[in-house]
């Protein structure tokens, strides 16, 4: 999929969005393993390209159903990060009132349908938004990982949503693992061809270059919103997380994080940023500076908003 080559405002604010997910999310964590956070938590660490990507090309009326991994989807769509920190502590001020926690947030202001711990249940929901944007010119987007085209949701919603040429962009964040398993052990045939015999009109696309995902996004889009009916996207990624907040990942062959690592979804902007678009260092580092600033302040807003009077707050040891 070509790119095109954006101004370097436009580079510099996809720029500062993931830095902002990634911010964010070095922070769930630390905040976990200090007790702060209830339940559990999935990170979305390495994937930031693929949401923020697809968010920039998207509208007021699209609609996005996210999977557990959704921190990043609902920064990407404009959640305030303020409230999205205070929801994962359990405070009154988060955007659910501080009852949804990690997995379960939803931000109907922002186009945010949901995020939902049932694997493939983001497929579902975003299938039964389209029904409703039919004729509006607006989109309905499902996220969901690789493990969840084995799922009947899969199957079911993919040819529901072509009989009925339903506005919808199917997104594979195929991150190379279901849980701890590659998906390759479980997925024969690959990904692709699933959809294709849906007769799916299906990308493939480069999910460490935001630019890649944004350009990608942004053909697929516009197809579906004219009336081309529902296709189908896998981005390739990788988290540099374990799978949830129990896991080492101990089971990726000796240098495999190290390679992905090497094209961070971070690592690749900053260097179009420099090389391609030539921007002052200074803008770059003034991106990084704003960006740890907001989150430091978020965190400490957050922190200290109260917790819902009629929540009971359990100790760290049982949580």
């Amino acid at each position: 999929m070509a790119t095109t080559t954006p101004s370097i405002e436009t580079a510099l604010g996809l720029y500062r969005k993931m830095l902002l997910i990634r911010g964010f999310e070095d922070r769930v964590q630390s905040l976990f393993l200090r007790g702060e956070v209830y339940g559990t938590t999935h990170l979305y660490s390495g994937q930031e390209a693929v949401a923020v990507g697809f968010a920039s090309v998207l509208r007021d009326g699209d609609r996005v159903a996210c999977t557990y991994r959704g921190h990043g989807h609902l920064l990407a769509m404009g959640t305030d990060p303020e409230a999205l920190l205070a929801e994962l502590v359990g405070r009154e001020t988060g955007i659910n009132g501080g009852r949804a926690g990690s997995m379960n947030v939803v931000d109907p202001e922002h186009g945010v349908l949901g995020c939902y711990g049932i694997v493939g249940g983001s497929i579902a929901a975003a299938t039964g938004a389209a029904l409703s944007l039919r004729g509006t010119g607006s989109v309905a987007v499902a996220y969901f990982g690789d493990g969840a085209t084995n799922q009947a949701y899969f199957f079911e919603c993919l040819n529901f949503a072509k009989v009925l040429d339903l506005p919808v962009v199917f997104v594979c964040e195929n991150n190379g693992y279901g849980e701890y398993t590659p998906y390759e052990a479980v997925t024969p045939g690959g990904i692709v061809p699933r959809a294709a015999v849906f007769e799916l009109r299906t990308t493939e696309v480069d999910g460490m270059d935001v630019l890649a995902v944004r350009a990608a996004a942004a053909e697929v889009v516009e197809r579906v919103r004219a009336g081309g009916g529902p296709e189908f996207v896998e981005a390739r990624t990788y988290r540099f997380v374990g799978h949830s907040r129990s896991d080492p990942g101990k089971y990726r062959p000796e240098g495999e994080l190290d390679r992905w690592r090497e094209r961070d979804p971070l690592v690749v902007a900053a260097a179009l940023l420099r090389d391609e678009l030539e921007a002052p260092a200074g803008e770059i580092d003034r991106a990084e500076a704003e960006v740890e600033a907001e989150l430091e302040r978020i965190q400490e807003a957050a922190l200290a908003a109260p917790f819902p009077e009629d929540v009971a707050i359990p100790e760290f040891n049982e949580r």
